[in-house]
């Protein structure tokens, strides 16, 4: 399985800041993935790539916050206040506050499939579960958010 690194870039650079919320240091992080993913070419020829490359990433913003306690960091703001930019930014602080109700590996779950469109399969080899599993949590996440919202 060929990966793509220019397109899996930003895509654990995302998923790096929603688990750090710091701009430095997912890109610090995700810089960090990528070097370790390219030492190791077992995985690439396995064909678990993009797992292992998650995986790397994962426990790299692991150890991160186990180095230092962590500080909450406001997200960043528009400076526009035109009412769509308003309602845009009322609308992404009520989702934060649904999905900081889930459990952290569900939240995880979620952007992994819905944000960075990561395959059911991979997604279920990172984390070591089942498809089943994987969609009976993805559902019931889904309708707690929908609830909460």
């Amino acid at each position: 399985m060929f990966i793509d690194l220019e397109e899996q870039y930003d895509k654990i650079y995302r998923y790096c800041y929603y688990k750090l919320h710091h701009r430095e240091k997912a890109e610090d992080i995700t810089q960090e993935a990528f070097l370790r993913f390219l030492e190791n070419e077992h995985y690439q020829d396995t064909g678990k790539g993009l797992q292992y490359l998650y995986t790397i990433a994962r426990n790299l913003c692991i150890d991160e916050f186990r180095r230092k306690p962590t500080e909450e960091l406001p997200p960043d703001l528009p400076e526009s206040t035109e009412n769509k930019l308003e309602n845009q930014l009322l609308d992404s602080i009520c989702l934060k506050n649904a999905l900081t109700r889930l459990p952290e590996e569900d939240q995880e779950i979620l952007l992994l499939k819905y944000v960075n469109e990561v395959p059911a399969a991979t997604i279920c080899q990172i984390y070591n579960i089942s498809r089943f599993t994987l969609y009976r949590r993805t559902t019931k996440s889904l309708s707690q958010l929908k609830e909460a919202l």
